[in-house]
């Protein structure tokens, strides 16, 4: 467990964190949500952790400033499906529907969350079910259970008994990038490394995998930006 100091005017929340592996202090921002965490080594203090901090405030503002804020989808917002920007509409309705660039949602605000998650998540599933058969069946390997999941540290992956799990949030993302993570994950029920033969087993069943690859690099944090 870490203890949290603040930093500066605004203050800034700075989570310590002292670690025996740790010989020098080491400073980061969450790209996510903008948490600040500095980590120390074992004997350090928290006065030489605030002059390590004091120091570089300015580029710690710097990079907070670049970072998103998180969204909480409501009423008349806009949110990515499948790379393409929906409007949330409610409507005396019994179940979510799509409508040209409109998700029309029963009414009641206070069930929005829910509903709009619940719907997000069943749509990935659909998908990403259908993705990975076809994958599947072109390497001639078959897969085991699939899986949903809220990860930050991976979209996905692959067990070596074949089973295989994806962050529902890839249903925000354009279509193709989702269909590269399903060819990804199902390219390890053959190569269960990311060896050189990895990666020719997931060009054939993805080609275009590099430019997937940096989509994600560069505009998957977003995705994790939406609170549900």
């Amino acid at each position: 467990m870490g203890s949290e100091i603040s930093l500066g005017n605004p203050p800034i929340a700075i989570t310590l964190k002292h670690s025996a592996r740790a010989k020098r202090m080491s400073l980061r921002v969450s790209r996510l949500d903008g948490r600040v965490s500095l980590t120390l080594p074992k004997r350090a203090s928290q006065r030489e952790a605030m002059a390590f901090l004091t120091d570089r405030e300015d580029w710690l503002r710097k990079n907070l400033s670049a970072v998103s804020p998180l969204q909480t989808p409501a009423f008349g917002d806009q949110i990515p499906f499948m790379g393409r920007m929906l409007m949330l509409h409610p409507a005396p309705i019994k179940r979510p529907m799509i409508e040209e660039d409109a998700l029309i949602l029963p009414q009641g605000p206070d069930r929005l969350l829910a509903r709009l998650k619940a719907f997000l998540k069943a749509q990935a599933r659909d998908h990403l079910a259908a993705a990975c058969d076809r994958h599947s069946a072109n390497l001639g390997k078959p897969y085991g259970k699939l899986t949903l999941r809220d990860t930050r540290s991976r979209w996905g992956s692959c067990t070596h008994a074949g089973d295989l799990m994806f962050s529902w949030r890839l249903i925000m993302a354009p279509h193709d990038i989702l269909d590269y993570v399903a060819a990804h994950e199902v390219a390890h029920l053959a190569e269960m490394n990311h060896s050189d033969a990895f990666w020719t087993t997931c060009a054939r069943l993805y080609p275009a995998h590099k430019s997937a690859r940096k989509w994600l690099r560069t505009e998957g944090n977003a995705l994790h930006r939406w609170q549900f």
